[in-house]
């Protein structure tokens, strides 16, 4: 008798075009949310102040959640399973200029509906930081299989929450997200060349 559990079937892999709508239609979800949430909510959006100090700080963030993403992938076997998973999933159909896109259309939807306008109705505090970061981790579990990725994602969006805490600058997180997506994804895209 083994102890090993019945391997889960692999998810078809996406085509390009799958992988591009699914992000459109994400974002414009999450868009419409985020008005629909400030139109009928009464929420203020947090404020974007276009600081050279506050760019560069979001961009810095950036590439330090890539560089933590890195450490983390290589020292938690299951967040490396589940990155794989997911990474190979969205990355491996795309193209270089798509790359772009996946940068911005994340990047700036889920920073307007989390930290812009979530975080501003749950309390620009610790109980709306843990409650826009919790949301935002579910948002990124794809299947129960998926837990650590979404304990990453989690954890990242409270740092991007603390951030627009720390600034009062929405532009932080919006800048450290799309920073940290497309460096990351052009990272994975260069490494599976190699082992292609």
């Amino acid at each position: 008798m083994t102890d090993r559990l019945p391997q889960q079937p692999e998810m078809e892999p996406l085509t390009r075009v799958q992988v591009l709508v699914a992000m459109g239609v994400t974002a414009i979800v999450l868009l419409l949310v985020a008005k629909l949430w400030l139109q009928f909510g009464k929420v203020p959006l947090l404020a974007i102040d276009w600081k050279i100090s506050d760019m560069l700080l979001g961009i810095a963030l950036g590439f330090a959640i890539t560089a933590a993403s890195s450490l983390v992938y290589r020292f938690w076997a299951a967040y490396r399973q589940s990155a794989n998973l997911y990474l190979t999933l969205v990355l491996k159909p795309l193209v270089w200029p798509d790359l772009i896109w996946l940068g911005l259309l994340p990047g700036m939807s889920e920073e307007l509906l989390f930290r812009g306008v979530m975080l501003s109705a749950f309390g620009l505090n610790a109980f709306g930081l843990i409650c826009s970061s919790l949301l935002f981790g579910i948002l990124h579990l794809s299947s129960p299989r998926q837990w650590p990725y979404a304990v990453w994602a989690a954890s990242v969006g409270f740092l991007l929450g603390f951030s627009v805490w720390a600034t009062g600058n929405l532009l932080v997180p919006i800048l450290a997200h799309i920073t940290a997506n497309l460096v990351s994804s052009l990272l994975w895209k260069l490494g599976d060349m190699q082992t292609a």
